[in-house]
């Protein structure tokens, strides 16, 4: 067990793996919180600076729970990766891990000597995966890229603009979409690698692309950028009501029926526009019109529980205070408490449960370089004189 996390009383999924994660940001760590969050003894190497979110808001008496909601569960050694003696202390601890994750910009690992060709030299099953913005490969492949970047190359941003009647110009980024849609497919690639090196016993490399992840959502828009269909497709905007929004999607022939129960138009039914599904596709807004006169004598409140009632899929739209206080979320255990240096905060536990495994957050979160010491002298069984040493030389924080 890892030294500072508490032993568990329920299996996790993944608590044999053991991860050295050099990633920083976003992409990278919520990869492997996930990792984490299944059972993996996660190693975060760190930089004498740390992680950049250590530093970033919401912070409270120095303490980042943004940096918090993304490393729970990892520990954190600090090493200078420039340092030959650094290279040296990873190659001898690569042999006792079985992933290495990394989303420095492609060729950073490999000036530093700890790209994949020279650490499956030393580990032959090692699963090494990198996470940036374009991917390892293709001629923008070494061009910088955060989240709102990829947005932008993506077609995403345009996309949603075509969708706006309204606007004029793309929306302003905010939800790092890019981020978390890669860090989510590197935790299900890794565990696919995993799963195959039982059948092979080989480790392999795997490259994630920001970019291409972005793509993998678009799957409509994909498609109909090829095959231009004569019709625009039904969109979702939200309804007006007394005090807020709505949000209504009445896809099927089943949820029509229940709408027009629900709001007293049975009349709807025997509308000409529509009578079939193509019907009310042809004439989706004049639909969505008649709900809204239907929700604006109503509060938000009233209309999502009356649509509700009768199986009309909706909700009216909440605040991030409002979900926070969600009593199906509570119920399901959607948040966790976790504490760090400044007290406790909530998180999002993985999106999952499982019959047979703990799937929820682990309540560490490390301060910069505390594990350091302990791990060299667990896993490399240095001395107390040779680690302070290193760190006289500024190899170890």
């Amino acid at each position: 067990m890892a030294r500072g996390l508490a032993p568990d009383t329920q299996g996790r999924a993944l608590q044999d793996v053991r991860v050295l994660d050099f990633t920083a940001v976003m992409a990278g760590p919520f990869a492997t919180r996930l990792l984490a969050d299944l059972g993996a003894d996660v190693v975060k190497v760190e930089a004498f600076e740390g992680d950049q979110v250590r530093a970033r808001p919401p912070l409270r008496d120095g303490h980042s729970s943004y940096f918090g909601h993304l490393n729970a569960g990892k520990r954190s050694i600090v090493l200078d990766l420039k340092s030959p003696d650094a290279t040296r202390l990873i190659e001898r601890l690569v042999g006792r891990f079985d992933v290495v994750v990394e989303n420095f910009r492609p060729g950073v690992m490999r000036r530093l000597g700890l790209d994949y060709p020279s650490l499956s030299k030393i580990n032959p099953r090692l699963i090494y995966c990198s996470v940036s913005g374009y991917g390892q490969s293709g001629p923008r492949a070494l061009e910088p890229a955060y989240a709102p970047v990829v947005h932008a190359a993506s077609g995403f941003d345009m996309v949603n603009l075509a969708y706006q009647d309204d606007a004029s110009r793309p929306a302003t980024s905010g939800v790092f979409i890019a981020d978390v849609l890669g860090g989510t497919h590197a935790f299900a690639a890794i565990q696919a690698a995993l799963y195959q090196r039982e059948r092979t016993g080989r480790g392999q490399f795997i490259d994630v692309a920001m970019l291409d992840a972005m793509l993998g959502m678009l799957v409509f828009e994909t498609q109909e950028a090829q095959f231009p269909g004569r019709h625009r497709r039904p969109l979702y905007p939200p309804l007006r009501t007394r005090d807020g929004y709505l949000m209504v999607a009445p896809t099927s022939p089943r949820n029509f029926e229940q709408l027009c129960v629900a709001t007293g138009h049975p009349e709807w039914r025997e509308d000409p526009r529509f009578r079939t599904n193509a019907d009310r596709n042809m004439n989706w807004t004049e639909l969505l019109g008649l709900v809204e006169s239907w929700s604006l004598q109503r509060s938000a409140a009233e209309a999502e529980e009356t649509l509700s009632r009768h199986g009309v899929p909706c909700s009216r739209y909440r605040t991030m205070a409002e979900v926070l206080a969600d009593t199906h979320l509570a119920a399901r255990g959607t948040f966790a408490e976790i504490t760090d240096g400044a007290g406790t905060f909530r998180v999002v536990n993985p999106p999952f449960r499982m019959s047979d495994s703990r799937t929820d957050v682990r309540n560490y979160i490390s301060a910069l370089g505390e594990n350091g010491p302990g791990l060299l002298r667990e896993e490399l069984a240095m001395s107390d004189a040779e680690i302070e040493a290193l760190r006289a030389r500024g190899v170890v924080g």
